[in-house]
């Protein structure tokens, strides 16, 4: 099943589709879905949530009417890419469970892709803590996002929908599917752009595995794969 075409049209004509991948997310879904339809935008948009559970224990939990729910093959990249064909959107903004999007950050999607000079782009990482070590941590996303043009997952990536269809979707790899991608738009030099507004992620993973050893294990694991090592054998430290 094709991904699809953009369509033509103004910024109000841009359909975003909203693909959420989960696995086991019941205690936060309803959270974030909630504070979806608070965000303002005159255009359309839709959400699809797509669980990696095949007895979909997260998506039997929405309460939300105006969703679409999915259950596809377990694994980020697969779940996402299921999504992406099921979506009728322009844009397609993948987010993940545990992430609240900026107020702005539907209209400023579709602003930067109204300029047709970016295939894409992402938010800067806002992490929800009050704990001041997130505020470094979220500084130095920001300046690494900004200096490699490899945003991360968790920041919210948006990507025209024609396009996504061009580059054949996320490769359907264990883990590191979102720099995957990001590194073959770079490598075919189109541009993305990364809106300067914080989406907020929860920090529990952090929290539980601890805040040193978390971020150390993401920055050893990110560098090895741009060396070169595979994604199958990277996931082994993942846990």
């Amino acid at each position: 099943m094709p991904f699809g075409r953009v369509r033509p049209g103004g910024l109000m004509d841009c359909k975003i589709s909203i693909i959420i991948p989960v696995w086991n997310e019941a205690s936060v879904i309803n959270r974030t879905l909630d504070h979806i339809f608070t965000l303002p935008y005159g255009g359309a948009v839709e959400i699809i949530v797509v669980d990696g559970h095949p007895e979909g224990k997260t998506i039997n939990e929405i309460r939300q009417r105006r969703v679409d729910r999915m259950i596809s093959e377990k694994g980020r990249a697969n779940q996402m890419n299921a999504g992406a064909r099921r979506a009728g959107g322009d844009v397609l903004l993948f987010l993940h469970a545990d992430t609240m999007l900026p107020e702005n950050a539907l209209a400023s999607i579709a602003g930067v892709i109204e300029t047709g000079r970016h295939v894409g782009g992402a938010f800067d990482l806002g992490i929800e803590s009050e704990r001041m070590v997130f505020r470094l941590i979220e500084r130095a996303a920001s300046l690494r996002s900004r200096l490699t043009r490899i945003p991360y997952g968790d920041q919210a990536i948006f990507i025209r929908r024609d396009y996504f269809a061009e580059m054949n979707g996320f490769r359907e790899i264990p883990i590191m599917e979102d720099m995957d991608i990001m590194r073959r738009i770079k490598k075919r030099g189109d541009a993305i752009h990364i809106i300067p507004a914080r989406v907020k992620t929860s920090a529990r993973r952090w929290e539980k595995e601890g805040i040193l050893s978390c971020t150390l294990r993401n920055w050893m694991m990110a560098g090895l794969y741009l060396l070169g090592i595979s994604p199958e054998r990277l996931c082994r430290f993942y846990p």
